[in-house]
């Protein structure tokens, strides 16, 4: 399961990199993928499905599962377990997921943008649908669930150039985002009343939990929110119709087949266990029907195709988690033939209305007419798939639903009115399924008089393919509905034994149910026949509750609060926030320093070497010198001298990581610094506009003074040996090298900086967001395209007008051809902005500085450097190459995407984490090979060396993104060329075309 699970997302991470290969018949690839995972479950169908009696006890019967220590201390583990209700969700995971890739090939056209995007989000949502279905593990769910959350967010956002689909993409993620935090909240609270977070071991113990009470019933409250709000009920029911603004596929495939039954494959998990908790029911139940009704009611309204879908979708989503809710063994077996034949035609009836819009241009039923003419095969599939949602016999739909009925007849007579109450809404709701089924039927395909036939282009046969696939399924089962029951069989073994079990069959002879399903046909015939008057009562009807318009009061009104409350503390002025951050760091840690007793320090040392001295003063005169500073640039020099100054103090009390770690960072951040301030006036304010001199001085020195105390008597409060003198044997015994820091960040430690370098890149991506509006400047800028001379590199800010004229001046003497260029992009710089002598400076050293950054990523495990080290030094390298040349320079220096740099490096990561649950290790488990080279001896690597590569790839496009977003755009604007002459400039350079 694991295999198949990370194949699926290395498929989806390797995809934008085929589509540049193959286009838009990538897709035939990508759902290569799903479809040989498909295989692969059907080859082990039968495995899959066996008794589930020795759940807890791994019994010779138990599903096959798979675990893998994640985080031993933490007893935290990646459980994965394949049974029947896990083999049948994958089903519609698998194979509507392979099936939706197929026609996606069809779908799009080779000019489409971001495609290549959408085709790896896809398929990396059906990644994280069979990693969701599959888990073991509470919290191993809830990972795979927020990330079916944030890829759905993005697939429905795929046309973010319209307003609409970004709103409903963010009104989707905040909805499930919302009742996924609230169903984490329910998860914790039964993993720990349960000892354990693993699913069988909690349902094994299901008995015993429920007779906790109070504390259970709330638990598990709080996680059927959760799955309320990913099944889209009410009253969160809104936000499916609105992610309709997504392309049709991820309809077909999210909202019809695949995320929308997460919350009915959670309740159906949860059910043997604890459907007799005191909220199950009431909350299962009634909204489940009061979303059928309120679903089905506003789809007979619709004119929209999809919209129709959208509302029809919700109505059965109500449906399908009002009888997996009744908790029975029937009603599950019904509930899950029921689901799998909503995903065989709710996806067919998304796929038709795709291929309707993509060759009409409309999804309007008012604008179509006469479709079963021009595509009949098109219609005939159309009428199945209708069918088979209206539940028309002798489709699977029919015998889906007849079970539905038969088991929630049960249900009522033995539940009183209540009951009785609750089946005849489901019969009511059944009705207007039909009408709309009905209405899609004639809205897309029926001849409308007075309307000419709608034009209609012959549709391939690849693009009808998965539809085909999916039609066979709905007729097929209904003849042999017992394969599809023999799979169901192990889970309804879960429940205690119905006193008459049903089964799913065509015929079942005359019975009350075959009448019921007669009139639910019959008046449902009769509510579209009479459409118009139905039209005119609906508009009648005034909507006493709409979810939509109430989210929206919310969400407005928070928006007004933060709007006010911002408006009163955020003051623009960075004195005064610095203020009260100062402040509240003097105040409160200081109090409880003083009030608590705390011995107090002693055996104070000036210093252990008279260097330190020495560099302790300059520390101070730079200090000084920066608050004194009249100048940007002059300031930030001092600055700088205090920084460096603290790299020397590294290096004195022997720490040569550190020293090496703060010299190149102050170094980068100095060059940043510079970069920055080119946007800003030379001279800093004549005159403090805040005044408050002593009062400010006296914050800066107390906050410091405070910090020194602090620092003192928490080392003088010490009364166990420190962790750190275990480190030197833990980093040479257990990570196989001798430099302690090293060793602790790529291996002790490696969870903290995983989380490091993460926070890097989104901090990069979000300096990156702000400068670059149109994009992030990924589009590579050739020098042939730039014309002689032409770039003004570098800025007034800091040296001024006098030094520009100056250059100027010497330009005019000593005019410099192309040819006599030291860098690539030398000569297209503006003459007055060039220096000779440091292009033959850079062209010398750039080379040796990346090697020796090299030289620290490899040699960092037994001696000073590593990958961070090692990436701020080939930064500061491409920085003096992009400072020589300019920013045409930098776009030849770097002809890979700093995104593509800080991707690769974090998937190198998290490779190195995951890869050890491969060999029966923890995550981030390494391990020293011992090897012999000729020539070279003995030789030993350590597996953590990869995942300081990782970092090494991080850094370096951290620094890229800094350069160009700080460097090269900053450049570009102040030449005076717009966001639109950059973007024609590019595109000359990729045609090869000067300007």
């Amino acid at each position: 399961m694991l295999l198949v699970l990370i194949a699926l997302f290395a498929v989806a991470g390797i995809a934008p990199l085929i589509f540049r290969y193959l286009g838009r018949s990538t897709f035939y690839v990508l759902a290569a993928a799903p479809a040989l995972a498909f295989v692969w479950l059907l080859a082990n169908f039968p495995a899959f499905t066996q008794s589930e009696q020795a759940v807890a006890s791994g019994g010779p019967n138990a599903p096959p599962s798979e675990l893998y220590s994640w985080i031993g201390p933490l007893n935290a583990h990646l459980d994965f377990r394949m049974d029947a209700l896990a083999a049948v969700m994958c089903v519609l995971v698998l194979g509507v997921g392979a099936l939706v890739l197929f026609y996606c090939a069809r779908y799009f056209k080779n000019e489409d943008p971001h495609t290549a995007a959408f085709g790896a989000q896809l398929l990396a949502f059906a990644a994280s649908m069979f990693g969701l279905v599959t888990a073991d593990d509470l919290l191993l769910l809830f990972v795979f669930w927020e990330l079916t959350t944030i890829l759905s967010f993005l697939l429905i956002g795929f046309n973010r150039t319209r307003m609409s689909a970004r709103r409903s993409a963010l009104t989707a993620l905040m909805v499930t985002t919302f009742g996924g935090l609230t169903m984490l909240a329910g998860l914790i609270m039964l993993g720990n009343a349960a000892g354990t977070y693993r699913i069988s071991e909690i349902l094994a113990m299901a008995p015993d939990l429920t007779a906790l009470g109070t504390y259970i019933d709330v638990a598990i409250a709080l996680v059927l929110i959760g799955a309320v709000s990913k099944s889209a009920l009410v009253p969160f029911h809104f936000w499916l119709p609105g992610a309709m603004a997504a392309p049709t596929p991820v309809s077909a495939y999210l909202h019809a087949a695949a995320m929308v039954k997460a919350g009915i494959y959670l309740v159906a998990r949860l059910a043997p266990g604890f459907s007799e908790t005191a909220f199950w029911q009431p909350m299962l139940l009634w909204l489940g029907l009061a979303t059928m009704l309120i679903g089905g009611w506003r789809a007979l309204k619709q004119h929209d195709l999809k919209l129709l879908l959208a509302y029809g979708t919700v109505s059965q989503l109500g449906f399908l988690i009002l009888i997996m809710g009744v908790g029975t063994p029937n009603a599950a077996l019904a509930g899950l033939a029921m689901m799998l034949a909503h995903g065989f035609f709710k996806a067919t009836l998304f796929l038709i209305v795709g291929i309707i819009d993509h060759k009409s241009g409309t999804r309007d039923v008012h604008q179509l007419s006469g479709l079963y003419k021009s595509s009949p095969l098109l219609f005939t599939v159309a009428a199945i798939a209708s069918a088979s949602m209206a539940g028309f016999p002798p489709l699977y739909g029919f015998v889906a639903k007849e079970a539905v009925y038969e088991s929630l007849l049960e249900y009522a007579q033995g539940h009183g009115t209540a009951g009785m109450v609750l089946f005849i809404g489901v019969v009511a709701g059944s009705m207007m399924t039909f009408a709309y089924a009905a209405r899609f039927l004639w809205g897309g395909f029926a001849a409308k008089p007075g309307m000419a036939p709608t034009a209609f282009p012959k549709v391939p046969l690849l693009f009808l393919t998965p539809l085909l696939v999916l039609t066979a399924a709905t007729v097929a089962f209904a003849w042999i509905p017992q394969v599809l029951e023999g799979a169901i069989a192990p889970y309804i073994g879960l429940f205690e034994p119905a006193q008459t079990p049903i089964h799913l069959a065509l015929w079942h002879g005359f019975t009350p149910v075959l009448g019921l399903t007669a009139l639910t046909m019959v008046v449902g015939a009769l509510l579209f026949l009479a459409r118009e008057k139905v039209f005119a009562f609906q508009a009648k009807v005034p909507a006493v509750f709409d979810a939509e318009r109430d989210y929206k009061y919310t969400v407005g009104g928070v928006d007004n609060l933060a709007i006010w409350l911002t408006g009163r503390t955020q003051r623009g002025s960075l004195s005064f926030y610095l203020v009260v951050i100062l402040l509240v760091a003097l105040l409160l840690p200081s109090s409880v320093a003083i009030m608590l007793s705390t011995p107090d320090p002693g055996n104070f040392i000036a210093f252990d070497h008279p260097a330190q001295m020495v560099i302790g003063l300059i520390m101070i005169v730079g200090a000084i010198g920066a608050v004194q500073a009249n100048r940007r640039f002059l300031a930030v020099l001092m600055v700088s001298v205090s920084g460096y100054g603290m790299a020397a103090i590294f290096a004195l009390q022997g720490a040569p990581d550190l020293a090496i770690t703060q010299l190149l960072v102050e170094t980068i951040v100095l060059v940043a610094f510079v970069l920055a301030l080119r946007a800003l006036p030379v001279e800093l304010w004549a005159k403090n506009p805040t005044g408050h001199r002593l009062g400010r001085a006296l914050i800066g020195i107390g906050f410091g003074a405070s910090m020194i105390y602090i620092a003192a008597t928490s080392m003088a409060s010490r009364v166990a040996d420190p962790i750190s003198l275990a480190y030197p044997e833990l980093a040479y015994v257990g990570g196989a090298g001798k430099n302690i820091v090293n060793v602790t960040l790529v291996d002790m430690r490696a969870w903290d900086t995983f989380g490091e370098i993460t926070v890097l890149a989104a901090a990069a991506t979000g300096v990156a967001s702000l400068i670059f509006v149109r994009g992030r400047g990924d589009k590579r800028l050739r020098v042939s395209a730039v014309p002689h001379g032409s770039v003004d590199h570098g800025s007034e800010a800091i040296g001024g007008r006098d030094q520009s004229r100056a250059g100027l001046a010497v330009a005019r003497n000593f005019a410099i051809s192309k040819k006599d260029s030291w860098l690539v992009a030398g000569h297209t710089l503006a003459p007055e902005r060039r220096s000779i002598t440091f292009e033959v400076v850079t062209r010398l050293v750039f080379h040796t500085i990346l090697l020796a950054s090299v030289y620290l990523l490899l040699a960092g495990h037994n001696t000073p450097g590593g990958g961070f080290a090692g990436g701020l030094l080939a930064g500061l390298a491409l920085a003096i190459r992009y400072l020589a040349g300019g920013r045409v320079e930098l776009a030849e220096a770097t002809p890979v995407s700093p995104g593509t740099l800080m991707g690769t490096g974090l998937g190198l990561a998290a490779l190195t984490a995951a890869a050890p649950l491969l060999f029966g290790a923890q995550m981030f488990t390494s391990a020293a090979i011992e090897f012999t080279w000729p020539l070279f001896g003995e030789q030993k690597f350590v597996t953590s060396t990869i995942f300081d590569i990782g970092v090494y790839l991080v850094v370096v496009g951290l620094v890229i993104d800094v350069l160009r977003s700080l460097g090269s755009e900053i450049d570009d604007r102040s030449e005076g060329r717009s966001p639109t002459d950059t973007h024609d400039m590019v595109s000359d350079a990729e045609t090869g075309v000067g300007r």
